[in-house]
């Protein structure tokens, strides 16, 4: 196997904007590229992004278990966030374990490790032992020193200036 024809594991991270929206991009060009592509989302919850829907009409799997927002920016973890986590887990590892996807995105499982929702070490067996073939782009903030390791690609999103800082909300079509 030449290297082009090996997968990659690849980190899109940090506080900056732009994680999800990068891990978008590379399922699109790997969809318009012939692959066979899943995107799975973790911890988001609440009204469905926009993205999603055009995703799924495009032809790439969507799951998003979540059906409520996250706790965590407010409360603190729900049982509804272990819940859909352990779902979109059970459905990532599915995923990982086959071999009908080229190209699979687990968007926010970083923050999901982070917190405890999924564990880290299942993740990296998953990673181990899926098809060497397959592609895989995890998002989301506070990726542990141990993930940047095994990844193949590491990007950190950095912010330099956004509009949140002079109080303008998320708007739809763009931050959401």
């Amino acid at each position: 196997m030449t290297a082009i024809e090996l997968g990659i594991v690849q980190v899109y991270t940090g506080d900056g904007k732009g994680k999800t929206t990068a891990a978008i991009g590379q399922a699109v060009r790997a969809l318009g590229a012939g692959k066979r592509v899943a995107f799975v989302q973790f911890v988001k919850g609440g009204a469905y992004s926009s993205e999603l829907a055009v995703l799924d009409e495009m032809g790439i799997a969507v799951e998003r278990p979540a059906l409520k927002p996250t706790g965590l920016l407010d409360k603190g973890i729900t049982e509804g966030d272990r819940r859909a986590a352990a779902e979109a887990w059970e459905i990532a590892a599915d995923m990982l374990g086959g071999f009908e996807y080229d190209v699979i995105v687990l968007d926010e499982i970083i923050v999901a490790m982070h917190y405890g929702l999924v564990d880290e070490a299942a993740v990296f067996e998953a990673l181990d032992a899926r098809s060497k073939t397959m592609d895989v782009v995890l998002t989301g903030r506070n990726a542990s020193l141990a993930l940047i390791e095994r990844a193949d690609l590491v990007t950190e999103m950095v912010p330099l200036k956004h509009p949140y800082d002079e109080g303008v909300s998320a708007r739809l079509g763009i931050e959401y």
